[in-house]
């Protein structure tokens, strides 16, 4: 392949393949798309909207699957381990993306590209083989039906040493709408169902072999201040010791009740020492968790006797070494030892995947909630997805409207471990009730009916992360309003402290905010720290690395890397550019957030619950959509952009579209 001349930071060149007639070729994008939407979702964005016509089946030939990597992917810039996976949602029916770690991101860029994308469906199963000489089709079909551990481990030992893959598992096969993307043995591209999209091109694998370095403009001064970073968050080795299950349910307690800002450096330990379990007291207490459904609370329904049982010094004691992403300082993951039922160590349980199969559905078993980690990372299905279709299943058991017919006698009550273990099992390979749960809680109710829906807590098709907003209410405008729905890292109160966004961006905020109207000031912070969260996705670097040690020099490494030299401004504007082009693939697919993506009622507080942290309280979603559609310069009724607005974004893509169906 051709590389792109004078180019840095990226190649200019990305992989188109034709599952259909089994055609691999090499495409070369005008330089200035890059200026306009950099890489990773950004190009993502750009592409689908180009080259998908509106209304595609997201399980037909016609959508599109991107494997994209970011401007500072394999660049030595800290926490440029990410990969963003785009495609039409099958969950959401809408715009998708879902982004991972691990290794494949810097090993598919060494390949030459930026980005690879899959359009049509093979007529048999097969996977794409990369590295930075050639990229082909191989027979998949003694692949098929192997979980993801069991393909990624046949195929890295087929290829090239360091080889990386990124594959489904059998939920992906099954056409799950929960399906995921993983490597690196258990690291997932989770949510939106992206893995469903995946299995229906009958596409196992990509596997990266790539070993060609990219060149930068300033190697000097990304490595110089990725050292002075590097410093900034060196800790004493004694740090650690201050935390624990009990401390941290007391911090827990107290930012329930009270206001507190979030601490990087407080974060950053968590992170290093014990990882996202380090959450599971502090969120229990403070009611970020939810639990039982979305109807319990910590008192009396899962309290500190009980979730400390799952908690991070449980966790930590079961560690076996830890694990880092590429170029990650802070290694916030580890491998724990195998447990009785899982037949080898595993990536340790993250918080998402101990809430959604612990305080979820009133489970303290850890054992078993290792094994329902283990399981699901072979299955490739996201855990937040599927631990809430189970607790969906078991509300419906206890109220009568399934019975021990429907479940295959399983005695479908909380806590019950070994009924949710098996319920798992029977959605990762779709039998009996699983196959009607295999495509999460709404399609579900659909199914079942009999009022079965006031148990189906999802937005907009995806069910809601284990963040409560009624803690945490910037999240209430990521659920509700962002271009993927019921997507708890786009953007949070909690994220704008630790980013320091307010300082980070105060001008622009300031722009936003309309003076009077309730809720406008938080609105516009949040719709600042999404449109960062943009350009932190485009550039392939960590969520985490942004809220570990104060402002991360993300704007320097992007200019060192590329020879650019815009502004912090010129990048929010576009970060913005880029957030807005995923909501006009919404609009031009027919949804309307402000309407298709409202959560479900128990989300917002519709009953109040009746005690714990956040006994009573009910958020005004109503009113706080208008609020961030105001800020977006969206309708707050149709959620159509103004224009003038577009056009200031230089953002011309979709503005034909909407100069053509608007009134």
């Amino acid at each position: 392949m051709q590389e792109g001349e004078g180019l840095f930071g990226y190649w200019g060149t990305i992989c188109l393949v034709d599952l259909s007639s089994g055609t691999v070729s090499y495409e070369r994008p005008d330089p200035g798309l890059y200026r306009r939407f950099l890489s990773g979702v950004g190009l993502g964005a750009k592409i689908l909207w180009d080259r998908m016509s509106p209304g595609e089946d997201p399980l037909g030939p016609g959508n599109i699957l991107g494997f994209t990597t970011g401007v500072l992917t394999d660049t030595g810039a800290l926490f440029s381990g990410r990969f963003t996976v785009v495609a039409k949602s099958p969950a959401s029916r809408g715009w998708g993306d879902s982004n991972c770690g691990g290794y494949f991101a810097p090993f598919l860029k060494r390949c030459g590209v930026d980005a690879v994308f899959f359009s049509g469906v093979s007529p048999s199963p097969v996977y794409l083989y990369m590295d930075d000489e050639t990229a082909e089709l191989l027979d998949a079909s003694d692949v098929w039906g192997m979980d993801t551990v069991e393909t990624e481990r046949l195929l890295r030992g087929r290829h090239a040493k360091g080889a990386q893959v990124a594959c489904i598992g059998p939920a992906g096969e099954r056409l799950s709408y929960m399906a995921g993307i993983c490597n690196d043995r258990g690291r997932i591209a989770a949510r939106g169902g992206l893995g469903a999209v995946m299995g229906s091109k009958r596409l196992k694998a990509v596997v990266a072999a790539g070993k060609k370095r990219i060149p930068v403009a300033d190697r000097s001064a990304i490595d110089a201040s990725s050292d002075l970073f590097r410093r900034r968050i060196r800790d004493w080795k004694s740090a650690p010791k201050l935390f624990g299950d009990l401390s941290m349910a007391v911090m827990g307690w107290i930012s329930g009740r009270l206001p507190m800002r979030q601490i990087p450096a407080a974060w950053r330990l968590l992170l290093r020492e014990y990882g996202t379990p380090s959450l599971v007291a502090m969120s229990a207490e403070s009611g970020d968790s939810p639990m039982k459904n979305w109807l319990g609370s910590v008192k009396p329904d899962f309290p500190y006797g009980r979730y400390k049982r799952i908690g991070m010094g449980v966790v930590r004691s079961r560690e076996i070494r830890k694990y880092g992403c590429h170029s990650c300082p802070v290694r916030c993951g580890a491998h724990v030892e195998a447990v009785p039922g899982a037949a080898e160590k595993m990536h340790r349980p993250e918080y998402e995947t101990l809430c959604a199969f612990g305080p979820m559905l009133l489970n303290d078993d850890v054992d078993s909630i290792f094994r329902l980690n283990d399981l699901v990372n072979r299955a490739g299905i996201d855990s937040i997805s599927c631990g809430a279709t189970v607790a969906f299943a078991v509300e419906c058991y206890m109220n009568g409207v399934l019975s021990k017919g429907d479940t295959g006698g399983l005695e479908l009550v909380w806590g019950n471990v070994r009924a949710i273990e098996e319920l798992t099992r029977m959605i990762v390979h779709r039998e009996g009730l699983g196959d009607l749960l295999a495509d999460g809680v709404k399609r579900a109710a659909e199914r079942i009916g009999h009022g079965s829906e006031q148990y189906a807590v999802h937005c907009g098709g995806v069910e809601a992360p284990m963040h409560d907003p009624r803690f945490d209410r910037g999240f209430i405008y990521s659920y509700s309003c962002d271009p993927t729905p019921g997507r708890h890292t786009t953007s949070g109160k909690q994220f704008v402290d630790l980013q320091g966004i307010r300082g980070l961006f105060r001008k622009a905020i300031q722009e936003r905010v309309r003076r009077g109207e309730p809720y406008s000031g938080e609105a516009s912070q949040i719709a600042v720290g999404a449109f960062y969260k943009m350009l932190v996705d485009c550039a392939g670097v960590c969520l985490f690395g942004t809220q570990v040690g104060g402002r991360l020099p993300l704007f320097a490494w992007m200019n060192a890397a590329a020879g650019w030299d815009l502004t912090d401004d010129e990048y929010l504007r576009l970060g913005e550019r880029v957030y807005q082009l995923r909501h006009a693939f919404n609009l031009r697919e027919g949804l309307n957030p402000l309407r298709d993506f409202r959560p479900h009622p128990r989300v917002y507080g519709e009953p109040p619950l009746k005690s714990g942290p956040l006994k009573g309280v009910t958020l005004d979603v109503e009113a706080m959509s208008t609020a961030y559609s105001r800020v977006m310069g969206w309708d707050a009724q149709t959620g159509m952009p103004e224009i003038e607005r577009l056009r200031k974004l230089d953002l011309h893509e979709p503005v034909e579209f909407l100069e053509r169906t608007q009134p």
